[in-house]
């Protein structure tokens, strides 16, 4: 037991500075590293016995896999939000949610449009809260009160969290597990996909009351479908990079035109933005083609880029196959194509300025990650938490929601707990894939109540000291969701055993 506290003390430093302190997630992840790295060195004797390679070289590759993860990470996002200052840039993004806001005057489907469609959307092309800080004002704007429409938008992304900036937070949990990118992503597109009426339910209850007549029921249902379908199939055909981004894009269309033969309306000026929106229609063909075309996929991985420092430490990577290829294609020919092309150097330069502190967060978190993972403080806390036994598949969901609560990011909360869950799931002798998907879908949850959304949505809408009050609307949803991802995943380690 002692040394269950002595290896969870990292974890508990950077969850306890971030909530009481209030400190970075950078700051709070270099706190914990120092106090990981002490630990490892004395209480866990990392690189020490017969057997091992000596401290300095098992610090020196913790730190080299830490720092490959991170350029491999920050080599998606930075494409990503080079796309997203672009689209603002240019105003694209603008005519975008002007045209949504036309398509019709019910205020609920309006609330379905921005809150669930472009909500998931933006999670799918840019992430990292995105989502809330347009989709918010936007709800103002349409009638709804400033605390009810941060509500809206935080419960309307959710389901596209795990796939969020092109599938960011799952290629975390590949890199780091080295699980099939098909698997992981399909285990966890399955979970949102049963579950993710839920998360409809909720945000019609927040856009018309708690009182929900059959016309309600169907809209739901329609909207769910019309995502979570090309969000299973995507998932299930190209992996971890397109189910939000292609769900949302495929999505929206499907509930239009579905809208358009229940009840005509006038020409919304969807076809106006077809410019707007072709650099993501280019990037959804391209990871279409790489990963589906015969021949492809093998083509493009042959040209590898791999090290190993005495086949302990280790990395790869794939330029051709990554998804940032994808990404950087698609923003270049979309800019070219629609004559944009003079607005990407100052999209490049918002960008980069935008990962400084990202940088910073995500090689402490990384580098605490690989710390305690080379350490045998990770085996220690599995070992400790295989001891609920059955009951941990339910909890499962509740570990990734609480470190999302904390660091505010889907992402960060991958990095944290996915050895964790996969060294737990180790010891219980339960499938590897299905827990380390569960940790992902609780990271996904988790956003629906994270503090730092609520604020970042709130600042846009102008409330002060009402994020108690948002909190207070998007908990139940969250727990509803939580628990019905727990429940789920112990139904289908039941179903596969």
């Amino acid at each position: 037991m002692t040394g269950a506290l002595a290896a969870a003390a990292p974890l508990a430093a950077v969850l306890a500075l971030m909530i009481a302190r209030h400190w970075s997630a950078a700051a709070a992840g270099g706190a914990g590293l120092l106090l990981a790295l002490a630990l490892a060195l004395g209480w866990f004797n990392l690189g020490g016995g017969a057997a091992g390679p000596g401290p300095a070289l098992a610090l020196t590759g913790a730190f080299l896999e830490a720092l490959h993860s991170t350029a491999t990470i920050l080599w998606i996002v930075f494409p990503a939000l080079a796309l997203y200052e672009l689209q603002v840039r240019t105003g694209a993004m603008d005519r975008i949610r002007q045209a949504l806001l036309a398509v019709s005057d019910d205020r609920r489907i309006l609330a379905i449009l921005i809150a669930w469609f472009f909500g998931l959307f933006m999670e799918g092309a840019a992430g990292f809260g995105t989502p809330v800080a347009l989709g918010a004002p936007l709800l103002v704007g349409i009638g709804y009160p400033p605390v009810r429409a941060v509500a809206l938008a935080l419960v309307g992304h959710a389901a596209g969290v795990s796939f969020g900036a092109v599938g960011t937070p799952v290629l975390v949990q590949v890199e780091m597990t080295g699980l099939p990118p098909v698997g992981l992503a399909t285990a966890t597109a399955l979970l949102h996909g049963l579950a993710g009426w839920i998360l409809l339910v909720a945000l019609l209850r927040l856009a018309g009351g708690p009182r929900m007549g059959w016309r309600d029921g169907a809209l739901a249902l329609l909207a769910a479908l019309c995502f979570l379908v090309p969000f299973l199939a995507l998932a299930w055909l190209t992996g971890p990079e397109l189910p939000t981004l292609g769900g949302a894009f495929l999505g929206t269309a499907l509930f239009l035109a579905v809208l358009r033969r229940l009840r005509p309306q006038p020409a919304s000026g969807m076809v106006g933005i077809a410019g707007d929106l072709a650099p993501y229609a280019i990037i959804l063909g391209l990871v279409l083609a790489s990963r589906l075309l015969p021949g492809a996929p093998e083509l493009l991985r042959s040209a590898s880029i791999g090290w190993s420092l005495q086949e302990a430490f280790q990395g790869s990577f794939q330029p051709l196959y990554h998804p940032d290829s994808m990404l950087l294609l698609g923003l270049l020919a979309g800019a070219v194509l629609t004559g944009r092309a003079g607005a990407l150097p100052a999209a490049m330069r918002a960008a980069a300025i935008w990962l400084g502190p990202v940088v910073l967060a995500l090689a402490a978190m990384l580098a605490l990650s690989r710390v305690m993972v080379h350490a045998g403080m990770i085996r220690v806390l599995a070992e400790q938490a295989a001891a609920t036994g059955a009951a941990w598949p339910l909890l499962a969901p509740a570990v990734g929601v609480l470190g999302t609560f904390v660091t505010g990011s889907a992402t960060a909360s991958n990095i944290l707990f996915t050895e964790f869950q996969l060294g737990t799931a180790e010891a219980l002798a339960l499938p590897v894939l299905p827990m380390v998907a569960a940790q992902g879908f609780g990271a996904a949850v988790g956003n629906i109540v994270c503090p730092h959304n609520i604020i970042a949505g709130g600042a846009t809408v102008g409330l002060r000291k009402q994020e108690g009050e948002v909190l207070a609307s998007t908990a139940a949803a969250c727990a509803a969701y939580a628990l019905a991802g727990g429940l789920l995943t112990a139904i289908l380690l039941r179903l596969a055993g």
